[in-house]
């Protein structure tokens, strides 16, 4: 141990939580440089005599139930004045050794980290949460993850805007600097306020992800509803008085993003992550579906988009002056309603569709994911200024280390994500696989295919094929919605994974099973092959560029590949055959996708580009004052940037 410790566990009745919450300390801890102080909050069950039978535990009396804020301060004020200090609520249970010592290493890992925090989780195996944040419209405390199944998620160490006080590492240094809990709070919001008063004297909070600790919620005052709401709406309150301001001032500029996202498409599950992002890095995000009444889509985005953030984000109006991002496909670029106006977008073949290129030379610059799509824009006429942003992946859930679900044949499974249509090639996919193999052998391909529009026609499709019934099995998990977050379990319960379409704008699927550890084997064109090498997998030859279908409302006039099917079959039995060495590119993807294409890699080059055009066009709130002599010029030339 780098310091002395002093555990603080506040009790108030209930001897059987405080008297487990114990025992798991005693087991899993080395009370060596360790000292735990029981505050009996006025307990008037068989706490006080039960404490007295324990002489490692140092106990605090307090006649009467002073609250959890007061309670909490007189563990603080016992504690030694040298210690670190770390509050455990009495309905939690540590699960593992070296907790403690983990907890202790995030805290010193740098000079401003002063709270650490960690992994909460249910009694039933969902994550109570990893974190938690205070949004200034509501001031309703969430945490990160809530609910979610526990799947390994935020395992890695993290800053947040705050933790649950349920188990808290204050740094020495942290506590004098801040001082005691606020005691204008009984309970509820007092830790989220004293993480903010630490960043106001420049300490950071971080989550520990190593670390996991069960919590039993409200275990002393269960069954006392009304005075739990009584208590919240009162600190909720005093939380809105004294932070709402602040959390609002905060925000540099606004942005406000026009996509979808409450569909299951590619713009909603890259955006979803990439605008929570950009929020809590500094940037008001606003959001309005950008698709309304349109033919393409034509229906109304679901009012409740899953998720309280992306829902507090969409009741948002934009503030103007705005930057406006429009993220989808180029034929809604006219429905920017910025000040200044960002359009978004990938396509899959080798150019883009006149109706995409003139709405986007009437916008004020163009960003695409690859240099890919920078050449054909700008080849198809672009004559605006187009960033390069790449897509990321959230590694904080798509990672090697993620739950696997139980294979119980032990069969080796090829595992394909993909919408049925004639880009991503499935019947070629599904007769090569089921000619490579037969069906005596250990192996199965799993196809997540999703298409409402043709489910049924999907498996007179495939029935037209005449597969072989002795050939390769297949698999089909049609429309099946898995949860965002339950994602990294389906890759990483595969073995390899397969994107042989034609083409791909990016393929976040494809970077999301590299970054769980998985072999791949994708075609060698388009957009992913900026990331997607013989290095982190197998390369799919492509015979030659082929005229898309004629018939396509945004491919007609444009070639694609047109992949190998021999090589395909190769790719594959050489993968089954050579188990060691497809897991040893598996591993290498992963770190490549964790140090090049994570998600908070891709939102830092977004919001340094917003950055730079909040400044040089008088958004940002924080620069304008010291900007207002400078000319205020919009880039309108046919230059293209990286």
């Amino acid at each position: 141990m780098k310091r002395r410790v002093s555990i603080v566990v506040l009790c108030w009745n209930r001897w059987d939580l405080t008297s487990r919450c114990l025992e798991s300390i005693r087991r899993h801890t080395d009370l060596a440089e360790v000292e735990v102080i029981a505050v009996d909050n006025g307990s008037s069950d068989e706490t006080p005599d039960a404490l007295r039978e324990l002489p490692w535990v140092r106990t605090i009396r307090s006649e009467t139930n002073s609250g959890f804020v007061r309670g909490n301060n007189l563990g603080l004020a016992a504690a030694d004045p040298k210690s670190d200090v770390l509050l455990l609520n009495n309905d939690t249970e540590v699960l593992e050794s070296a907790w403690l010592e983990r907890m202790q290493e995030t805290a010193h890992s740098a000079p401003d980290v002063g709270i650490v925090g960690c992994r909460l989780r249910t009694p039933w195996g969902a994550l109570a949460n990893a974190g938690t944040f205070i949004l200034p419209d509501t001031c309703w405390g969430q945490g990160t993850g809530t609910f979610e199944m526990d799947v390994a998620q935020f395992t890695s160490d993290r800053e947040v805007q705050g933790i649950m006080f349920a188990c808290a590492y204050l740094r020495r240094e942290a506590i004098e600097a801040v001082g005691p809990l606020s005691e204008e709070y009984n309970s509820y919001f007092e830790d989220t306020d004293y993480c903010l008063r630490a960043r106001e004297a420049g300490f950071r909070t971080v989550c520990c992800g190593s670390v996991t600790v069960l919590h039993h919620h409200h275990g002393s005052t269960e069954g006392e509803g009304d005075l739990r709401v009584q208590f919240f709406e009162k600190s909720r309150a005093k939380f809105r008085h004294l932070w709402q301001a602040k959390l609002e001032e905060a925000y540099r500029y606004d942005v406000h993003w026009q996509s979808v996202l409450g569909f299951t498409m590619g713009y909603a599950t890259s955006g979803r992550a990439l605008l929570r992002a950009l929020d809590e890095g500094g940037a008001r995000m606003s959001y309005s579906y950008v698709y309304a009444d349109l033919t393409v889509w034509g229906l109304p985005e679901p009012p409740d988009l899953g998720d309280y953030y992306l829902n507090v984000l969409a009741a948002r109006k934009p503030k103007k002056p705005c930057i406006s991002v429009v993220y989808g496909l180029g034929n809604v670029f006219d429905r920017s309603v910025g000040d200044y106006r960002v359009g978004f977008t990938m396509l899959e073949v080798d150019g883009f569709p006149d109706e995409w290129v003139r709405k986007a030379n009437d916008l004020d610059e163009i960003w695409v994911p690859s240099a890919f799509n920078r050449n054909t824009f700008l080849q198809s006429g672009l004559k605006r200024p187009v960033h390069v942003m790449p897509l990321g992946v959230d590694t904080d859930y798509f990672h090697p280390g993620a739950t696997a679900f139980r294979n119980p044949t032990g069969d080796f499974v090829f595992l394909t994500i993909f919408e049925w249509n004639m880009r991503k090639a499935p019947q070629m996919l599904l007769q090569v696989f089921n000619e490579t193999f037969s069906r005596l052998e250990g192996v199965v391909l799993l196809c997540k295919v999703t298409n409402y529009d043709q489910a049924l026609r999907i498996a007179e499709e495939v029935k037209a094929l005449q597969l072989n019934p002795r050939g390769g099995r297949i698999r089909l998990l049609l429309n099946r919605d898995i949860p965002y977050h339950q994602l990294p379990m389906f890759y990483r319960s595969a073995d390899c994974y397969i994107s042989p379409g034609h083409g791909e704008g990016w393929d976040l699927p494809l970077t999301e099973a590299m970054a769980c550890g998985l072999p791949a084997i994708a075609t060698d064109w388009g957009a992913h092959t900026e990331y997607f090498s013989d290095r982190v997998g197998y390369p799919l030859r492509i015979r030659s560029l082929v005229p898309a279908p004629q018939d396509s409302r945004y491919y007609a006039g444009f070639s694609w590949a047109d992949p190998d099917p021999e090589h395909l079959s190769s790719l594959m039995r050489h993968v089954f055959e050579h188990r060691d060495e497809a897991s040893e590119i598996g591993r290498t993807a992963a770190v490549f996708v964790r140090d090049e294409l994570s998600l908070s890699r891709s939102v830092a080059r977004i919001r340094a580009r917003l950055d730079e055009i909040a400044i040089s066009h008088g958004f940002d709130r924080k620069r304008t004052a010291s900007k207002a002599g400078e000319p205020n010029v919009q880039a309108r030339d046919a230059s293209s940037h990286r």
